[in-house]
């Protein structure tokens, strides 16, 4: 069994829970998710399976999409709901027009620093495993980019936003600095995943579905050339696809529409003449290779 399953992940269980109820439901043990949840959030989460696992890395780095719900008044020190409060806590709403204003202000590249209570790590500990042991750290800004931001609504102290982010970008430090730019203090207060890659959560199983629904959770497995539907693809020669199977690097030349490769830019989708999936590969455009970054095609010496 190899594939990519969606699963839109209630509020209350842990990206671990899923993993581990997907692993028991389809017996099998080779499963992994492209992309932490907190446990108080919804939505999207991208779970790949059995040999699939190895093609994790080229959804992690996809751009995402949340709704958010960010409440003002005051922050916590996990800059959500589940934290303790920090300072006074009040309802403050903001002006339409300053907090308009103040989420423009996030648009395109940020540099932005991490909550401290996150899974990003400092000396290879995870940062919430120090903050719990009451080691005080300072986290690393990392440069992320909102492509988007859009405010939906606005209800007293609470406001409800679309927000298409970078990989990597926490929405908890979005509502955190939001708050301190309009110097009301913030935490989030819902979160929900709607969209990863081109992947929609409308396209995901719920956790019933994925216990006991239709389509079962093995009808729903996307297979790997679908999965990675975000990468453009080419397609081999006949001998050329052999011989990528056996190692060989393949050239521009091997490609049965050399025109295809004009403006592609990242990894693309090598396939063979039948439209298997052979491999992932780089562009080299100064030597006109195909550089694999993971091979896919089985040899008959590939278990």
């Amino acid at each position: 069994m190899e594939g990519v399953l969606l699963i839109d992940k209630p509020p209350g269980l842990t990206s671990h829970d899923v993993v581990a109820r997907a692993r028991k439901r389809l017996a099998e043990r080779r499963i992994g998710h492209t992309g932490t949840l907190d446990p108080f959030a919804s939505g999207l989460m991208v779970l790949c399976v059995g040999r699939a696992t190895r093609l994790a890395r080229f959804f992690s780095a996809t751009s995402k999409t949340y709704i958010a719900t960010v409440h003002f008044g005051y922050s916590t020190d996990t800059y959500d709901r589940t934290g303790q409060p920090m300072g006074e806590v009040r309802d403050v709403a903001p002006e339409l027009s300053e907090l308009e204003s103040g989420l423009a202000s996030f648009q395109g590249r940020q540099m932005q620093v991490p909550p401290v209570y996150s899974a990003k790590k400092i000396g290879g500990t995870r940062l919430h495993r120090l903050a719990r042991r009451g080691i005080a750290v300072t986290p690393l800004p990392v440069e992320v980019e909102f492509h988007a931001i859009e405010l939906l609504e606005l209800d007293g102290p609470r406001a409800r936003i679309e927000v298409s982010v970078s990989s990597g970008t926490y929405i908890r430090s979005l509502a955190h600095d939001l708050g301190h730019r309009l110097g009301t203090g913030a935490h989030l207060a819902e979160l929900r995943r709607i969209r990863v890659g081109s992947f929609l959560v409308s396209e995901a199983l719920d956790m019933t579905g994925l216990l006991e629904g239709a389509p079962t959770a093995e009808e729903a497995l996307l297979p790997p050339n679908a999965a990675l539907r975000d990468l453009a693809e080419v397609r081999l020669e006949p001998g050329a696809a052999k011989r990528l199977a056996h190692g060989r690097t393949p050239s521009w030349e091997d490609v049965t529409s050399p025109g295809d490769m004009q403006g592609v830019a990242g990894p693309v989708r090598v396939l063979d003449p039948g439209g298997e999936l052979l491999a992932v590969a780089a562009l080299d455009a100064e030597r006109e290779l195909l550089r694999p970054m993971l091979v896919w095609a089985r040899t008959p010496e590939t278990p």
